[in-house]
């Protein structure tokens, strides 16, 4: 049996969690999209009928927050998985396993974040 201080089950617990912060900004990113674009989706259509332009709303930019928070959200879980991976020894990462990917995966998530909740401002 491994000694607490000697096992890699503590890494793979800790990229568990980044991913599960991921599952869950991708979720909120997800979500602000949906409510912004539903949002001039119903403005267009009454646009047509009454022949107006369509005006922008409070959906829109709470869709916006919600991408936006989101992006918050995976990166500040990348910088906490990051920090927490300095903090761990080199008997507790497995032997030829990167730790970059999961982190990787995170700060293009937030970048990607921040590009829609620009294309969803213009």
């Amino acid at each position: 049996m491994m000694a607490a201080m000697n096992d890699p089950r503590i890494y793979f617990a800790a990229e568990r969690t980044l991913l599960a912060w991921v599952r869950t900004s991708l979720g909120l990113m997800g979500m602000g999209f949906v409510v912004a674009r539903f949002a001039l989706f119903v403005k267009i259509i009454a646009a047509e009928e009454a022949k107006a332009p369509p005006a922008r709303g409070l959906s829109v930019a709470l869709g916006i927050g919600l991408v936006l928070l989101g992006a918050i959200t995976v990166l500040t879980a990348a910088v906490q998985h990051g920090r927490y991976l300095k903090t761990l020894g080199p008997n507790e990462l497995p032997p030829g396993y990167s730790t970059r990917p999961a982190r990787l995966l995170a700060y293009a998530m937030a970048l990607a974040g921040i590009g829609l909740a620009i294309l969803l401002a213009t």
